[in-house]
């Protein structure tokens, strides 16, 4: 039998692949071949990236891009609480506010997709380690085509919010696989910009629900609601006809004992030149193996063990952290303006104009990742949502008249405009650089957990703060958000690394040698060290 074809057997009777890549350090060519293709990405500028390695970076925004199907219902729940039409058919009168959906409703609707999400991410990682990130992906998109029938037909708030909850198992295989496969096509420069994508595809899913429920708003009748949640089907068939076009992971692939397999994908992602695409291999191989000597196959226990502890807490905060620096009034952004005083037609423009800006930062959020690192951009970002958000907390506390609601709907903008410009779209390049390339499917799984851990009370809270049958405090909700985002910016100060420019070799010698956060970015490590 063929060396070929017993790492084929390996492959698909075992859950650990024992192929000759325990040799793989002592090979003195490979190595060299590997330094080789290391310091390529190393010297490797932005631009040039992007001209040798365009169908990566098409493979990436590709993967990317289904986070829109999360994005754009989170966003359609929110401004069907605010539609009139939705609030006549499922809502309640209140003296002194007119129709409105009960808060336990309104939190029920944004809360059942994430919790949907949160089974999701769980089971995206092992399934993941066995199929690979397509087809789990092609799977979700199968699954995302068939649970829109439930939301669509829905005559009741407790359909479509099983409908909901359904829904979102395929998100959570999305958001667990997005920023993983993202990370490991594209070469060392573009990792950044491509992670950063996905806060791009929210802000996509965004306009594109504030462009259809606007032009909705107005009719008094079931299509309000119903043509948008429609919407949803034009997403996943193509998405699926492109992903399953689309290169595995030759990361995945080599940690399976694929490598001719992994060679195919690293010339279909860019590496035309045989040499270049050789020491690319070879790269991969050497940190593959470096990786295995620390365990055999990944399990969701390898997460909670050793140096891989630290990583996961790092993952699992940075996700966490979303929730607590002002996203969570983006989220409901055309709700909150109608609670800030602001008429109902306009709070809908507002919404389109924030979804835009929104867009507009995701943009902008490419060049500061080519420019600043990725704990600068956290930290200041972080400190500059907190300022503003006191700021909307002092404003809403001074007597209220037409300039005052105003004030308060731009500073929820520009909030808005910042979380996308900065410490959205960077969480995602730290979630997808921190973790090790062995423990990576199931990390980001178990990182997005704990983001659904804090998100789901904290969707509860945050229709609290809002609903008039809660505590109805409009813009005084900055002083609870600008609070809890302090304690974001001093978690982030005292365990956050600095990963830019980082090989994932790299990085994992600065976390076994158990490095404090703010000596990552001075450590020199020597291209030929393995440990």
């Amino acid at each position: 039998m063929s060396s070929g074809e017993k790492q084929d057997d390996l492959h698909l009777g075992a859950a650990h692949v024992d192929v000759p890549e325990a040799e793989v350090l002592g090979n003195k060519d490979l190595i060299n071949d590997a330094i080789d293709g290391e310091n390529q990405e190393h010297d490797m500028g932005v631009w040039e990236a992007v001209k040798t390695h365009p169908w990566a970076c098409l493979w990436a925004f590709t993967m990317c891009f289904t986070i829109v199907m999360e994005s754009f219902d989170m966003f359609l729940n929110g401004n069907f609480v605010a539609q009139a039409a939705f609030q006549k058919e499922f809502g309640i009168f209140v003296e002194g506010s007119g129709w409105t959906i009960p808060t336990k409703w309104q939190s029920a609707l944004f809360q059942s997709g994430q919790c949907g999400a949160f089974v999701g991410v769980f089971l995206a990682g092992p399934i993941t380690n066995r199929i690979g990130y397509r087809w789990t992906t092609i799977l979700g998109l199968v699954l995302m085509n068939a649970t829109i029938f439930i939301s669509f037909f829905a005559n009741s708030l407790t359909l479509l919010v099983v409908g909901q909850a359904l829904e979102g198992v395929p998100w959570g295989f999305f958001i667990a696989n997005a920023p993983a496969y993202a990370s490991e096509i594209v070469p060392l420069p573009l990792r950044g910009a491509c992670t950063a994508t996905l806060q791009m595809a929210w802000s996509i899913g965004s306009i594109i629900v504030a462009a259809a429920t606007l032009g909705y708003n107005k009719r008094d009748d079931q299509w309000a609601w119903r043509v948008p949640l429609a919407l949803q089907w034009i997403f996943p068939t193509p998405l699926l006809i492109l992903i399953f076009l689309a290169p595995e992971s030759p990361w995945w692939l080599i940690r399976r004992g694929r490598k001719e397999e992994a060679l195919r994908s690293i010339e279909r992602l860019g590496g035309k030149s045989g040499q270049n695409s050789g020491n690319t291999l070879a790269m991969m191989e050497r940190t593959v193996e470096i990786e295995k000597q620390m365990g055999g196959a990944p399990t969701l226990l390898d997460l909670f063990k050793g140096t891989d502890l630290r990583r996961t807490i790092i993952t699992c905060l940075i996700y966490a952290s979303q929730n607590f620096a002002g996203n969570l009034i983006a989220n409901q952004a055309t709700f909150f303006f109608e609670q800030a005083g602001i008429g109902s037609d306009r709070a809908f423009q507002l919404n389109l104009i924030n979804s835009c800006l929104q867009f507009v930062a995701n943009a902008c959020s490419w060049f500061l990742t080519a420019w600043f690192g990725r704990r600068t951009i956290y930290l200041w970002g972080t400190a500059t949502n907190i300022t503003l958000l006191f700021i909307l907390g002092i404003c809403a506390s001074i007597p209220q008249n037409n300039s005052t609601n105003y004030a308060q709907a731009c500073l929820g903008i520009i909030i808005s405009f910042v979380f996308a410009g900065s410490l959205g779209p960077i969480s995602y390049t730290i979630i997808a650089e921190t973790s090790s390339v062995r423990l990576r499917a199931l990390s980001t799984g178990v990182g997005r957990a704990a983001y659904y851990v804090a998100e789901i009370p904290m969707i509860y809270l945050a229709s609290q703060l809002l609903n008039p049958t809660g505590w109805n405090l409009a813009g005084k909700c900055g002083y609870v958000w600008g609070g809890t985002a302090v304690v974001c910016w001093f978690m982030a100060y005292f365990f956050l690394p600095e990963l830019k420019h980082r090989t994932y070799r790299e990085t994992d010698i600065l976390f076994n040698r158990r490095l404090p956060a703010r000596k990552f970015k001075s450590t020199v490590i020597d291209v030929r060290e393995n440990h």
